[in-house]
């Protein structure tokens, strides 16, 4: 008999707030003969409601309310967890990317691959965290292709047609694959301390879906294997990065027909957007029409105070377009041609970027922007001149996956000497982290931003290092 998925939980989501209220979602796993109790906060009792079945397991919601402030709480299955609901005034977000590797990542010996993570949570308990942004990747999903013998050699496939029935299997195989990877990942136990107690937001990337998502061949893309597997994919994404049954839409989310999973939430003072760059994304363009209506109408409603936008692939970056040029001398360079064209900075989306940086220019002059990315699994920053000061963004990657060869690093160092204008009288600068000479840091790490008397600080938690001195914003 098939053993059931892992029981994880409870795992904690941001909804919003109004006023002194915080509202919150807790998922939980159980196996299918367990029911999960209520969940008690200061101002009631939710009940669960079943969202998903897959695995031999059940994903159970609570929508709950604590109040806003240092000293919220709720209490489940005998356990009273803390939550550090405070939104507006002096507060702290923690922010992580790439939780995972492409091949035995689930394998590692937990006490290693979660150092970032117990890191993070001892982090939370000197000095707690509001929020914990997540930036893409927190799965690395790309050997769930090999739960079935269609899609085993995924993408190095010859796409062919499936009736319903085998699609219909397919489905249910890689789904249920994608739900067993994400409970056994939050049932570990750093992780688990970690997404208990403080609440996420999160965007997914191309390891979420599969390595390269959207930036593949078009025949590989929408065959019926690639449309199955993003299917499965999306359903795994909204069950357990927004606590969502398959045919919900997450309230945080704009666009009703869910074709976009781009998010906006807004607190006092800080506007936070999640972009989809993955859900319409094609070999020749990043957002489709319904992700850039959610993006612009966000940066258009944001008024006040800062705004933070993810963009889960770095969108100021050194001048990669040299090496897609040189790819194109050698086809044994062409495997890579995905991961470049996953760039903002690709040939093939370079007036796309240069629409992305415009609207992030023109909300900069009435509210500071601040990206948050990921991806490139090191850790860096950037800034953009502006006629109202730069424009930073903070790259943050790696909170387990490896760090690359420091080879690596030096190669994108170099690059970034050369210097960058995809807009003119605004260029971009890779800048080495806070007290470090190097551009680009080869090590694990998470990041931390702080509001304290009205400023916005950043600051890295470096692996083996410990926290660089604070960049104010």
């Amino acid at each position: 008999m098939t053993r059931p998925a892992a029981e994880a939980g409870p795992i904690l989501y941001f909804r919003g707030a109004e006023g002194a209220r915080v509202t919150l979602a807790v998922l939980t796993i159980r196996h299918d003969d367990v029911m999960p109790g209520a969940v008690t906060t200061p101002l009631g009792t939710a009940e669960p409601t079943r969202i998903c079945a897959r695995a031999g397991a059940v994903a159970w919601r609570h929508d709950i309310v604590v109040p806003a402030g240092p000293d919220a709480w709720y209490d489940f299955e005998g356990t009273r967890y803390p939550v550090h609901a405070v939104i507006e005034g002096d507060m702290r977000i923690a922010y992580a990317s790439c939780n995972g590797q492409e091949e035995g990542d689930l394998e590692r010996p937990e006490d290693e691959r979660n150092a970032m993570w117990r890191r993070l949570g001892e982090d939370h308990a000197a000095a707690p965290f509001s929020l914990l942004l997540q930036g893409g990747d927190q799965v690395y999903a790309d050997e769930v292709t090999k739960a079935d013998p269609i899609t085993e050699d995924w993408p190095d496939m010859t796409p062919r047609l499936l009736d319903a029935h085998r699609r219909q299997a397919l489905r249910e195989t890689l789904a249920e694959a994608f739900f067993r990877r994400y409970a056994q990942q939050f049932a570990q136990a750093d992780i688990a301390h970690v997404s208990a107690r403080i609440p996420s937001l999160a965007m997914w990337d191309d390891h979420d879906i599969c390595d390269g998502w959207g930036s593949l061949p078009e025949r590989l893309l929408d065959c019926d294997a690639g449309r199955t597997l993003f299917d499965a994919a999306r359903e795994a994404f909204l069950v357990f990065q927004f606590a969502c049954a398959a045919d919900e839409v997450p309230p945080i989310c704009p666009d009703a027909t869910g074709r976009s999973l781009g998010w906006r939430v807004t607190l006092p003072g800080l506007t936070l957007i999640g972009p989809d760059l993955r859900s319409e994304r094609r070999p020749d363009r990043v957002m489709g029409p319904a992700g850039w209506t959610v993006l612009t109408d966000a940066l258009s409603e944001a008024r006040e105070g800062r705004v933070m936008l993810m963009s889960s692939v770095p969108a100021l970056g050194p001048r990669l377009s040299l090496i897609e040029s040189l790819m194109l001398l050698t086809r044994r360079m062409e495997k890579y041609e995905d991961d470049l064209r996953d760039q903002w900075q690709s040939r093939a989306h370079r007036a796309e970027w240069q629409e992305f940086l415009r609207a992030l220019l023109e909300v900069h002059g009435r509210a500071p922007v601040t990206v948050l990315s990921g991806e490139i699994h090191l850790a860096t920053r950037a800034t953009m001149d502006t006629d109202h000061g730069p424009l930073h963004q903070l790259v943050s990657s790696g909170v387990t996956h490896p760090a690359p060869p420091k080879a690596w690093a030096l190669t994108l160092g170099a690059l970034a000497n050369l210097g960058e204008a995809p807009l003119a009288k605004h260029p971009i600068r890779i800048r080495s982290l806070p007290g470090r000479w190097a551009k680009y840091t080869a090590k694990r790490n998470y990041l931390t931003l702080t509001r304290s008397g009205g400023g916005w600080s950043a600051a890295w938690e470096v692996e083996g290092a410990g926290p660089t001195p604070a960049l104010h914003l």
